[in-house]
């Protein structure tokens, strides 16, 4: 029997009509999505992926915000967010009752949301939870290299049809930049502008320590809004460190006193190779943090 849960989102945008949840179940092992929806013949669609720990969604209602953020991007009707909401935590309930023990750990919930099938005019929406990855290893540390994402670090504010900062469901160059790190020897990437700005990861955020302040590249370069790096500036600021947003070059990201890649389910991950350069890791502070990401409850 498949453990993960799948809930279909009959209504993904509006007001539901009395007595319907906006939301059903649905069998993960049947057919769901027709050959036509547009998620499948355009990638013409948006996503996000909650961290569920201990049967609580982590930062949640910010996931909801830049679903709709990346909805309005892409001209995509506003989620009915009070729909999604419930569905999500009625997806975690499903999976936690049904899976016993193997529902008490770190699972995910994944939300899709798409233009729907050619011609309908209607989106379409589902959500699934499932079991998380085992991430114990890149927390301890990842090797990764820097590539040119081939765009200026205002292409956002230039070229706004490029969608630079929208959660897309078009990841074949997030994924064709992870299969160049590995033939390259490395876990991950760090995407450079073409005029030499560090940007972001192609599922993170870039989180740098440089002269006892803690930074990270400001979102206006086409970057996406990142749940987790929020998290990650209010533990050091609750240690006493100065937190800033701001354009960071490719020189200060490589001369960076540490780095880190962070996000909503693998968390914070210290980089201890950059592109040959080997990086000291404070396992301690790594460890620290990624508890405290761990045990969020909002």
């Amino acid at each position: 029997m498949t453990r993960a849960t799948l809930l279909t989102i009959t209504a993904p945008t509006g007001t539901p009509a009395e007595g319907d949840a906006g939301f059903a179940l649905a069998d993960f092992d049947a057919p769901q999505v027709r050959i036509t929806d547009l998620s499948v013949t355009r990638g013409d669609g948006v996503f996000e992926t909650i961290a569920v720990i201990d049967g609580h969604p982590q930062a949640l209602e910010p996931h909801l915000a830049r679903l709709a953020h990346s909805a309005q991007l892409l001209d995509l009707p506003e989620p009915a967010a009070a729909v999604w909401r419930e569905a999500v935590a009625a997806g975690v309930r499903d999976y936690r009752e049904r899976n016993g023990e193997a529902g008490s750990g770190e699972l995910f919930a994944k939300l899709i949301y798409t233009r729907g099938v050619e011609g309908s005019g209607r989106p379409s929406g589902w959500i699934f939870v499932d079991e998380g990855e085992d991430f114990s290893a890149q927390r301890r540390g990842i090797r990764v290299v820097t590539l040119d994402r081939g765009l200026r670090h205002d292409v956002a504010e230039s070229a706004p049809w490029l969608l630079a900062g929208a959660k897309t469901l078009s990841y074949a160059v997030n994924r064709a930049a992870q299969r160049e790190a590995v033939r390259r020897g490395a876990d991950d990437v760090i995407f450079l502008s073409s005029d030499g700005y560090a940007l972001e990861g192609p599922t993170s955020n870039v989180i740098l320590l440089a002269d006892g302040v803690v930074r990270t590249p400001q979102t206006d370069q086409g970057i996406l809004a990142g749940t987790t790096q929020a998290a990650v500036f209010a533990f050091f600021e609750e240690r006493g460190l100065a937190t800033e947003y701001r354009e960071i070059t490719a020189d200060e990201l490589r001369d960076a006193d540490a780095l880190w890649l962070v996000s909503s389910v693998r968390m914070a991950a210290p980089v201890t190779d950059l592109d040959g350069r080997e990086y000291p890791v404070d396992a301690e502070l790594t460890a620290e943090l990624n508890r405290y990401l761990l045990s969020r409850t909002e």
